[in-house]
């Protein structure tokens, strides 16, 4: 069982290909404590998109270790990683944890990825819009259409797809949670395509709630700051990965692990009036909104 370090870990100068696979990391990120489940999420059935790796494995898992079932859409390319989420679910928690692999860029495989799940679960409690990717650029000039294209499509067109998908699905008391950004509030000068589609999560995040009220289902969304996942040593340079999350006022980025309780927070009773609602898990920065 991992256990939760606080300090900041020495991050060695490392790099990946893109989107970047958990196993090759160094030190690998931790996703689990030994705390132990209190049933908050018993027999709940949820959807976590890029829950292989990263925020999205950590919400996978701590999710199983409330009670639930889980279904994990990830990229074909990402399933060893995807298999030892999946290996962990069903040794430590939960004997069904579903993988399916989509390319969440495209609405007919999103749709595709659904009904699977919808077949095999019946109903779904819970969705979590987690899968997002960048690439940094240091001027807009350098963001070409395709990357625009993808980075929109990945990040925030997949969601429409997604829960449009998954609301037939979807009864009274449901929840779906948005991933965010705090670059959605202070912006970025080397993410400017990510930071819009962050920005347009959180008003996509609030406009959906108010849709979906009257219907008992809540929407929200977790606004995290630097995060030690796999998409940091895949986007940036080694020597600004061996420096991540130093510029926070807790001078260290955020273990998946201690995001994934808001996720569960958000996806339980405990959350019943909340909707429309976002929380930042981001080290101590203060933001609007």
């Amino acid at each position: 069982m991992q256990k939760t370090n606080p300090k900041r870990p020495i991050f060695k100068k490392q790099s990946q290909k893109h989107p970047g696979m958990e196993y090759k990391m160094r030190p690998e990120p931790l996703f689990d404590t030994s705390t132990p489940g209190n049933d908050k999420l018993r027999d709940k059935k949820c959807i976590v998109t890029g829950g292989d790796s990263g925020i999205g494995r950590a919400v996978a898992v701590a999710f199983a270790k409330e009670g639930a079932d889980i279904a994990i859409i990830h990229l074909k390319h990402e399933r060893k990683d995807a298999n030892d989420t999946a290996s962990v679910i069903q040794e430590r928690y939960r004997k069904k944890c579903l993988l399916f692999d989509a390319d969440i860029s495209t609405e007919d495989q999103c749709i595709k990825a659904i009904k699977k799940i919808i077949k095999e679960f019946k109903n779904i409690d819970v969705l979590v819009n987690n899968a997002g990717l960048h690439y940094p650029v240091d001027d807009i000039t350098q963001i070409s259409t395709k990357q625009l294209i993808e980075t929109f499509s990945v990040n925030i067109f997949s969601m429409f797809w997604m829960i449009k998908a998954a609301l037939p699905a979807m009864k009274q008391g449901a929840s779906i949670i948005n991933t965010s950004s705090v670059t959605a509030y202070r912006g970025s000068a080397g993410l400017l395509d990510y930071s819009a589609t962050k920005g347009a999560i959180i008003s996509f995040t609030r406009s959906l709630s108010a849709n979906l009220v009257n219907k008992g289902i809540r929407v929200n969304a977790v606004a995290p700051g630097p995060v030690w996942t796999p998409l940091i040593p895949a986007s940036f340079s080694p020597e600004k990965v061996s420096k991540f999350g130093t510029d926070t006022p807790m001078k260290r980025p955020a273990q998946p692990v201690e995001v994934s309780p808001a996720y569960v927070f958000l996806a339980s009773n405990d959350a019943s009036y909340i909707t429309g609602q976002v929380i930042h898990v981001n080290g101590g920065e203060i933001v609007n909104g």
